[in-house]
């Protein structure tokens, strides 16, 4: 999974999620080059449900059924 800036640049390609014993470590290289690892505490993802708002969701799911924009 790869995450873009507003300007179509690669932000985060996330290489991987899997459990760990404080949480979620995710493992992935910001901006192609330099290795990161972050751990998802209980907490936090917790608090992150403010942003979660009725039209987020219908985004996010609505994001599932589109198709790829092509690149110029």
């Amino acid at each position: 999974m790869k995450l873009y800036t507003p300007d179509n640049s690669e932000l985060l390609q996330v290489t991987s999620v899997e459990p760990h014993p404080e949480g979620v470590l995710i493992q992935g290289r910001i901006m192609g080059a330099m290795p990161m690892k972050a751990v998802l505490r209980p907490e936090e993802l917790r608090s992150g449900f403010v942003f979660l708002k009725p039209r987020l969701a219908w985004t996010l799911v609505a994001m599932l059924f589109r198709r790829a924009k092509k690149k110029r």
